[in-house]
């Protein structure tokens, strides 16, 4: 296996993208010189609802045309998405066991106004990898390279329309009686349900 990694940034990560941090932690690379692609985790995460599995998206400001930098790609604030977003958080999570111990470190990300998507997955990151105490170190792309033959290249792999081959270790979710075990949803899932057992979760599926 290849020690190092190039992975993109996303809004909430799916648990898969900690598995990949972990597995090649000596060597993280963050894509931010890629055009942004439509319909992929950069820009939505999936939570476990009492109705089912429910997509969460940032929308983004439309370029004039498709081939927008990823660092150039500005959320769009038409609509009170962030509200949406942090009612749908509380719904689906706020009888978890841990919603409380982690809720006031989400709730400025619903209320501060990001200008652009790649800064506020970027903070997000920030935090999840603080909250899961992963001592992660990792650097950014300088130019886009299609190929990076030393390096496990996750950029187009982690999609939310394609069936990943991650197994998702089981946990208790929250509406798995009603729903069923739901695997590699966002992180946020794991934290709310697990705590700081996440982290060990993680280090023992990965």
């Amino acid at each position: 296996m290849k020690k190092g990694a190039i992975l993109p940034l996303f809004y909430l990560p799916p648990i898969e993208f900690f598995d990949k941090i972990i597995k090649h932690s000596e060597h993280i690379i963050i894509e931010n010189a890629e055009h942004f692609p439509k319909q992929t985790y950069r820009s939505r995460a999936s939570i476990h609802s009492p109705n089912g599995k429910l997509d969460l998206i940032v929308p983004v400001i439309k370029g004039k045309n498709v081939h927008t930098p990823i660092k150039d790609v500005k959320i769009s604030y038409d609509f009170d998405w962030q509200r949406l977003h942090w009612l749908s958080l509380q719904t689906s999570y706020r009888s978890s066991a841990f919603f409380e111990f982690y809720e006031d470190d989400f709730a400025p990300f619903y209320e501060k106004k990001h200008e652009y998507l790649f800064d506020y997955n970027e903070e997000l990151l920030t935090l999840l990898l603080k909250l899961l105490k992963l001592d992660v170190q990792y650097s950014y792309t300088k130019d886009y390279e299609k190929e990076y033959p030393d390096f496990e290249d996750y950029r187009n792999t982690i999609l939310p329309k394609i069936e990943s081959d991650y197994q998702t270790k089981p946990y208790f979710q929250v509406f798995e009686d009603r729903n069923g075990f739901m695997p590699n949803l966002s992180i946020v899932d794991l934290l709310f349900n697990q705590g700081p057992r996440s982290v060990q979760h993680l280090q023992t599926s990965a």
